[in-house]
């Protein structure tokens, strides 16, 4: 089944939407330069919202690993999301205490495949994330990573040529989800996880 991320989630309810909608994870943003950060207690709040099913991942862009760590712990995370230029010590040191969702750039992807532990997942992002701009899928094909997830600029209009061209285990995305930046749109969540969940690709592995 491919993942549904509903990611920049700043409230209880927008986080209670999503569930409903169908959604496997939230993405809470910690990142300080972010439209969408978050508080430890909102996201906290948001999870015990949602229960244990839906998983919540805090998203962190080149920010230290004792703030990762103390930001993750008091949020009551169940996964990160890295982005940022990070050294494989960093990411594994990550990894030792939670799921790790690695972000990578299009350009980033041969050195993915030097250095990719299996216990790391890959999720390939638009070099501006959040911006809304969709990567050029066609071009990606050849080099896009078994298994990994994909985001930038994902919306309910394009998410089914999204998967069948490249066949993520998961899609993720926020600003064409929102009405305003933070701000989830009840019909658009609602429509971005009915097109993934109705999606029938004979190509695609069940």
């Amino acid at each position: 089944m491919i993942r549904v991320k509903v990611c920049g989630t700043t409230s209880v309810h927008d986080a209670v939407l999503a569930a409903e909608a169908g959604a496997d994870a939230l993405g809470f943003i910690f990142a300080p330069v972010s439209k969408r950060l978050v508080t430890p207690q909102v996201a906290r709040e948001a999870g015990l919202g949602v229960g244990p099913t839906v998983a919540r991942v805090g998203v962190f862009l080149d920010q230290g690993l004792d703030e990762v760590l103390r930001l993750a712990d008091a949020a009551r995370l169940s996964a990160v999301q890295l982005h940022g230029p990070l050294s494989s010590l960093y990411v594994e040191t990550v990894a030792a205490y939670y799921p790790v969702l690695r972000v990578l750039r299009p350009a980033d992807l041969a050195a993915a495949a030097v250095w990719h532990p299996p216990h790391i997942t890959l999720m390939v992002d638009a070099p501006e994330p959040g911006s809304g701009h969709a990567l050029d899928w066609d071009a990606l094909r050849a080099a896009f990573p078994p298994g990994a997830w994909l985001a930038g600029g994902l919306s309910p209009a394009n998410v089914a040529q999204a998967i069948t061209t490249l066949k993520p285990a998961g899609v993720d995305a926020v600003s064409r989800l929102e009405s305003r930046p933070g701000v989830k749109d009840e019909a658009a969540v609602r429509a971005f996880v009915q097109a993934v969940r109705t999606l029938t690709a004979p190509s695609y592995p069940q």
